[in-house]
C-alpha cells in the first residue's frame, strides 16, 4: 500500500526532527562530559603515541623499567604520558568534588589553569632539547613522526582542558546567575506569593 505525497513528506520531516533530536542529545551530552572525556584522552592518547614510537622490543616490563632507570630529560620521552596521568588525575579529583558555585568561580578553573599552564611549559622546555639532539637524526621517520605527535599531543590537551574548564565556569555562573534573579524575584513578591518565603527562607540557609 503506497503513502500519498503529504504523508510521505510528514514521515520525511519527521525523521528529520528525530535525527536533529538526537544530534542535539549526543552534543550535549558530549558538552557535559567534556571534563571525563579530556581525561580519558589525555590518559590513553600519550602512552598510545609513546608505545607506537618505540620498538616493539621496548614494550616489555623490564625495558619500561630500564627507562625510568636510565631517564634524562634531554633524551627520555617516559615523563610526557607520566605528566598527562598526573595533570588529568589533579583535574579530575578537583572537578568530582567541587559543586556548582565552585566550578564558576572556585578552584576548578584556577587549578585546571595552573596544572596545564605548569604542563606546557614542562613540555615545550622538553621538545627543544629533545629535537635539538644529534641522536634524533638516526631516527626513523615513524618514530619520529610518533615523538612529534606525542608532544603536540600533550600541548593540545593541555590548552583542551583550560577550555573546557572555561566554558563550564561560564555554564555555571548563568546559571547562578539565572537562580539568583529567580530567588530575587520570589523576595520581591513574597507579599503576593506568601508560600514562597518559607522555601526563599531555606535557600538563604544554604
Amino acid at each position: 500500500m503506497g503513502f500519498s505525497k503529504e504523508e510521505k513528506s510528514r514521515r520525511v520531516l519527521r525523521g528529520v526532527k528525530t535525527v536533529f533530536f538526537l544530534i542535539s542529545m549526543l552534543v550535549s551530552f558530549l558538552l557535559f562530559s567534556a571534563p571525563i572525556l579530556f581525561v580519558i584522552a589525555d590518559t590513553l592518547l600519550p602512552s598510545a603515541l609513546l608505545s607506537a614510537s618505540l620498538s616493539p622490543s621496548s614494550l616489555s616490563l623490564e625495558s619500561l623499567s630500564s627507562h625510568f632507570t636510565d631517564y634524562d630529560f634531554r633524551y627520555s620521552l617516559i615523563d610526557i604520558p607520566l605528566i598527562s596521568i598526573l595533570r588529568s588525575a589533579i583535574i579530575i579529583c578537583v572537578y568530582s568534588l567541587c559543586d556548582g558555585p565552585r566550578l564558576s568561580r572556585g578552584p576548578y578553573l584556577g587549578i585546571t589553569t595552573m596544572c596545564s599552564v605548569l604542563s606546557l611549559v614542562f613540555v615545550s622546555l622538553k621538545a627543544s632539547y629533545v629535537f635539538s639532539a644529534v641522536s634524533r637524526v638516526d631516527q626513523g621517520l615513524y618514530a619520529h613522526a610518533m615523538e612529534v605527535a606525542l608532544f603536540l599531543c600533550s600541548l593540545v590537551l593541555a590548552v583542551g582542558h583550560v577550555a573546557v574548564a572555561y566554558r563550564i565556569s561560564c555554564r555555571e555562573r548563568r546559571k547562578l546567575l539565572v537562580y539568583k534573579i529567580d530567588i530575587e524575584a520570589v523576595s520581591a513578591c513574597k507579599n503576593g506569593f506568601p508560600r514562597y518565603q518559607k522555601i526563599l527562607q531555606q535557600e538563604r540557609v544554604k
